[in-house]
C-alpha cells in the first residue's frame, strides 16, 4: 500500500456565488501538489509578456492591445495543466513529460481552437490600436502617455470606450471557451460541441461565472503590476482552478438516488 496515496479531487458540488474561491483554493492545492509544470508555463508566459514589452516599448498604443490579445489566447497555452489538475483528480500524479505528450498530440480541435481564439486576440489588437490612435489627441508611445492621456483624461471618451469594447469581446470570448478548453482536453468531443456547453454553462450560472471571470481579471491585474512576475504563479493557479471550475459546470444536476438499506 502506498504510504502516501495522492489525494482524490472530491465529487462536484452544485455552483454557487461561492464556487470561484473553491476553485482557487483547489487550483491552489493542484499547485502545491505538482508546482513544477505550473511553474515552467507561467514562466514561458511571462518571457511572452517581456517580448512584448519589448516589441511594442515605445507603440503603447499597440501594446495595450497587444497585452489583451495576449491574455485571449493564454488559456490554451496553458491546456498541460489542466491534464495535471485531471490526472490529480483520479489519482494520478502527471509530470511533464504528460504534458509534452499532449502538446506532441498537435490535436486538431485545440489547434482550431487556438487559431479562433488567435484570430479574435488580433481583431482586439487592430480595434485597440486604432481606437487609441484616432481618438487620443497627443501621440501615446510609452505607458506614463497612456496613463495620462487617455486613462486620467478629463475628457470622458477615450478610456471608457476603450474598456467597453475591451469588454464586448472578453464576454464571448471567455463564455465560449471557459468550458470548452478543458472539455477539449477531457474529452474527445468537437470544438462546436464543447462550445456550446461552454456557453450553457454560463447562462445557467451568470452570476457565478461573473464573478469567476472577476477574480480571473484580479490575479492577472496583480501578476502584470509586478512587473509580469506575478504571473509566474498566477497562470498556473488559473489553469488548475480552470480545471475545477469545468468538473463544477459540467457535473450533472440530477440527485443521485440513494439505495434504501
Amino acid at each position: 500500500m502506498n504510504p502516501n496515496p495522492i489525494p482524490v479531487a472530491p465529487r462536484p458540488i452544485p455552483v454557487d456565488m461561492m464556487s470561484p474561491t473553491r476553485w482557487i483554493e483547489l487550483g491552489w492545492d493542484d499547485l502545491r501538489a505538482n508546482p513544477l509544470p505550473g511553474l515552467i508555463h507561467g514562466f514561458a508566459l511571462a518571457v511572452i509578456g517581456w517580448i512584448l514589452l519589448w516589441v511594442a516599448r515605445d507603440r503603447f498604443w499597440l501594446l495595450a492591445g497587444a497585452f489583451s490579445g495576449f491574455l485571449i489566447v493564454a488559456p490554451v497555452l496553458a491546456t498541460g495543466l489542466y491534464h495535471i489538475s485531471r490526472e490529480r483528480a483520479a489519482g494520478r500524479l502527471a509530470d511533464l513529460g504528460d504534458v509534452v505528450a499532449l502538446w506532441r498530440s498537435f490535436d486538431g480541435r485545440l489547434v482550431r481552437f487556438g487559431l479562433l481564439l488567435g484570430l479574435a486576440g488580433t481583431g482586439w489588437v487592430l480595434t485597440s490600436a486604432g481606437l487609441i490612435t484616432l481618438w487620443s489627441p497627443v501621440p501615446i508611445h510609452k505607458p506614463a502617455d497612456f496613463l495620462r492621456h487617455v486613462v486620467l483624461a478629463r475628457e470622458v471618451g477615450l478610456f471608457e470606450a476603450w474598456l467597453v469594447l475591451g469588454a464586448l469581446l472578453a464576454a464571448p470570448v471567455f463564455a465560449s471557451s471557459v468550458v470548452a478548453i478543458p472539455m477539449l482536453v477531457d474529452k474527445g468531443v468537437p470544438v462546436s460541441m464543447a462550445v456550446s456547453a461552454s456557453w450553457r454553462a454560463v447562462a445557467d450560472h451568470p452570476g457565478p461565472l461573473v464573478w469567476w471571470a472577476v477574480l480571473i481579471a484580479m490575479l492577472v491585474g496583480l501578476g502584470m503590476i509586478t512587473g509580469l512576475l506575478g504571473l509566474i504563479g498566477v497562470i498556473p493557479l488559473i489553469a488548475h482552478a480552470s480545471w475545477h471550475a469545468y468538473r463544477d459546470l459540467t457535473a450533472p444536476t440530477s440527485p443521485v438516488p440513494v439505495s434504501a438499506h
